[in-house]
């Protein structure tokens, strides 16, 4: 049976309660859109798997409470992640201000070198908006993040920014898929004489090297 991926991420979405990580965890992999969710309670995750560079990324994503009881039992999952969404909502200044906080706890709990991106969700919220894009794009360059403004409810950059944070694990742990990807022609190598060790010898085998 065909391989189904070839290596496998975490990624964690993280923010405050109501900012919207269910909906748009729920857009990625489901392409669903549910306009009330009830909040979640501790940890959830779903998986999808995409391609990028001609590599098959299995993606777990981790989508954790943002209510301040739980967040006892959501820093135990940063250590584990590769990569993490901060997400605030465009029409809650609180939650954009909070941004500083999750920026804190990320570099208490999470590995030196995971990637992060900044979402402002909730974009088709014009009417509501309280965080200017502008303001977005500043706090990004900030602490040296991508940015984008996403909606779950009309799709917007839903599947870029997924990729664009996969795209950035997938660089940040380039040596160990160039190992993969050496240990994978290796094995390939291998097969290949394991075929021409059952053919049977004669002068066009003669020459045949063993890479035993």
């Amino acid at each position: 049976m065909a391989k189904q991926y070839d290596v496998l991420f975490r990624l964690l979405l993280i923010g405050d309660s109501g900012v919207g990580k269910t909906c748009l965890l729920c857009r990625f992999t489901d392409n669903e859109f549910h306009s009330s969710h009830i909040s979640t309670i501790g940890v959830d995750f779903k998986m999808k798997t995409i391609e990028v560079d001609g590599i098959k990324v299995r993606i777990q994503i981790w989508d954790t409470a943002g209510q301040e009881r739980y967040q006892t039992i959501t820093k135990q999952y940063y250590r584990r992640a590769q990569g993490i969404f901060l997400v605030y909502d465009i029409s809650s200044e609180r939650s954009y201000q909070h941004i500083m906080k999750w920026v804190s706890d990320v570099d208490e709990y999470a590995p030196e070198g995971v990637q992060k991106i900044l979402i402002g969700n909730k974009a088709d919220e014009e009417q509501k908006r309280q965080v200017g894009r502008e303001q977005g794009q500043q706090l990004a360059r900030e602490y040296g993040m991508d940015f984008y403004e996403t909606s779950a409810c009309t799709n917007l950059n839903i599947k870029e920014s997924f990729t664009r944070l996969t795209e950035l694990v997938l660089q940040a742990h380039r040596k160990e898929l160039e190992g993969l990807r050496t240990h994978a022609n290796h094995e390939l190598a291998l097969a290949e004489l394991e075929e021409d060790e059952g053919k049977p010898e004669g002068p066009a085998n003669s020459s045949k090297t063993c890479w035993c």
